[in-house]
């Protein structure tokens, strides 16, 4: 029996495209992040999740929170699925990030650089497939809230991509991408999938 794994973004929230968040404490959603997973939770509950997990980040926990609560799930919080640690990068604006050229090196090497006191995008891609991984024989449905890079690394991974090519993959706040593990393999069942709020 297929084990699909629903990577799920966070809801929207008022720093996002402003602030390189990563880790940074106390982002929460906004009113259109809420009323983004409002509508997810509506979605999800018609697949009816086995498990729930999310990372330890605020703004995960309330999507989290929210599916929940429409699932009748608990939240498991999981670290491995957790953003990825920018280090000196957390916090900084998009602004004055795209004047460094490390920056600039990131976001064209990704599999060969890593942010100033951060987590590799390899280190990042390790966790998370792994703990996608240990759920290959849970033989239902499992919902996993997260963050764009975290997904976007996982579905390189079972898309045989590089990581060099994460422009190619888009994980727009509030969507949906799936990974289907069947036996010993694994394969992206949707990337990126939307709901209106």
């Amino acid at each position: 029996m297929a084990t699909h794994i629903h990577l799920v973004r966070h809801g929207h929230h008022a720093l996002l495209g402003g602030v390189l968040c990563g880790r940074m404490p106390g982002v929460q959603l906004d009113e259109l992040g809420c009323r983004q997973m409002a509508a997810l939770a509506e979605l999800i509950s018609q697949i009816a999740p086995l498990a729930l997990q999310s990372s330890p980040q605020r703004r995960a926990l309330q999507s989290a929170g929210i599916i929940a609560a429409r699932c009748g799930l608990a939240v498991e919080v999981v670290p491995a699925v957790d953003e990825i640690d920018m280090g000196a990068w957390t916090g900084v604006e998009f602004s004055r990030l795209a004047l460094n050229k490390d920056w600039q090196r990131w976001n064209e090497k990704r599999g060969s650089s890593q942010p100033p006191g951060g987590e590799s995008a390899i280190a990042l891609q390790k966790r998370v497939v792994a703990h996608i991984e240990q759920l290959r024989s849970f033989g239902g449905p499992i919902v996993i809230v997260s963050h764009a890079e975290p997904i976007r690394a996982a579905v390189l991974h079972y898309l045989q991509w590089p990581l060099d090519d994460f422009h190619s993959v888009t994980i727009d706040p509030a969507s949906v991408s799936t990974i289907s593990l069947e036996g010993s393999r694994g394969r992206v069942a949707r990337v990126n999938g939307e709901v209106s709020a």
